[in-house]
């Protein structure tokens, strides 16, 4: 296992450190912000069975936002933790997709949301999976294992919502037109992605992931005759966060602002 103190031993450039944070951030508040969000559901979802998957989805994203915050308190070296990172700022200073800023809803929305989210995180990982920065790329490596069975579990259901003709298939239209805007924001472009590409911390830019995530989904948007999401304007895409969110950061900062020295 690569050290963070071997990997940054030979002089990581500024203005690479900096991209890395601003990459290391924004996925972990995806994770971090669709764990919980998830987790809603613990209790009431549609069936028992499916009480104890999104539960178990919702676990594993949490787990993946503490090694990511982790990390990057690691790359940060000033002494900051995966805690005060995760629930010590402010709304405004979250860097998450705006995709995963919708309120809860109803089942279809959560589904709509998670293919959405999980088709385009595998996309990002796989252009990660080989990374120079080897921390990040060994995290990856063992993030990957767990995701696949998202995006299988997602693919599932998004197949059954689709083919059940009436109420079901049309929540589920409803909530991909409603998600449309944001639905490709996990792409949106970081300020450190020259630095990120040059050093081949990335295999890609963003533009170029979104349009492979964008091919991916044709065929089977096509087959289940599901409208695809639209071009977004990228530009706030990971800030601007709304009232859902507001709310969602009362209930997941709660305990930290009545016990600061919590740890999790």
């Amino acid at each position: 296992m690569t050290t963070i103190r071997a990997a940054l031993a030979a002089g990581v450039p500024a203005d690479l450190r900096r991209a890395l944070e601003e990459l290391l951030l924004s996925m972990a508040d995806d994770e971090f912000v669709i764990g919980f969000s998830d987790s809603e559901w613990t209790g009431i979802a549609p069936i028992l069975e499916e009480d104890i998957a999104i539960s178990s989805l919702a676990q594993d994203e949490l787990g993946h936002a503490a090694a990511l915050y982790a990390l990057l308190a690691q790359v940060r070296d000033d002494r900051s933790d995966a805690d005060a990172i995760a629930y010590d700022r402010q709304p405004d200073e979250y860097r998450h997709a705006r995709l995963l800023d919708h309120g809860r809803g109803d089942w279809a929305m959560t589904i709509a949301r998670r293919y959405l989210y999980d088709t385009a995180d595998a996309v990002r990982l796989e252009a990660l999976a080989s990374s120079s920065f080897a921390p990040l790329r060994e995290l990856v490596d063992k993030i990957r294992r767990e995701e696949r069975y998202h995006v299988m579990h997602a693919t599932t259901w998004l197949e059954r919502l689709a083919a059940a003709l009436g109420e079901p298939r049309d929540r589920l239209i409803a909530a991909l037109e409603e998600l449309g805007s944001t639905s490709s924001t996990v792409f949106t472009p970081l300020d450190g992605e020259p630095a990120l590409l040059e050093s081949n911390t990335i295999a890609a830019p963003m533009a170029q992931l979104e349009a492979r995530w964008r091919a991916s989904l044709s065929s089977k948007f096509v087959h289940l005759g599901l409208p695809m999401p639209p071009a977004a304007d990228l530009a706030d895409g990971r800030t601007g966060h709304g009232e859902p969110f507001r709310w969602l950061w009362t209930e997941f900062t709660s305990v930290r602002r009545l016990e600061p020295q919590a740890t999790w």
